[in-house]
């Protein structure tokens, strides 16, 4: 052995930490029935802190979530991103679910806007 590695202090392992629940607010915009991207929305995870530019996509298999990126040299990258393939997985299903659950409301919206949108007569003018 060589005295530089005895001198060396032990690794510590890193502590275990338990996942705390993450709180998560989605909101969805441009809401779209057909084309490449279906959504935008922006997520607020446990009310400090907030992801904008997130795009559900529509994909072969079904929706998907596309996180904010940037093109770099070697393709695009994610600006932000799940670090575990665990929270990966729930942010996904939270956003699609939140995209279903906006599409699901859309009919009844649609119903609603004509009345909204009516235009009232044009004024008459008289002399």
């Amino acid at each position: 052995m060589s005295s530089k590695s005895q001198n060396k202090p032990a690794p510590q392992s890193a502590p275990v930490r338990e996942a705390a629940p993450m709180e998560m607010e989605v909101k969805i915009h441009s809401l779209s029935t057909s084309g490449s991207v279906l959504a935008n929305a922006s997520v607020t995870l446990n009310g400090c802190f907030a992801v904008r530019g997130i795009k559900v996509i529509n994909g072969e298999n079904g929706p998907f979530v596309s996180m904010p990126s940037y093109k770099g040299r070697d393709g695009y990258k994610d600006v932000c991103f799940p670090c575990t393939r665990e929270f990966h997985q729930q942010f996904s299903d939270t956003v699609v679910a939140a995209y279903r659950q906006e599409l699901s409301q859309l009919p009844q919206r649609q119903q609603e806007a004509p009345q909204e949108q009516e235009t009232p007569p044009a004024p008459t003018m008289t002399m």
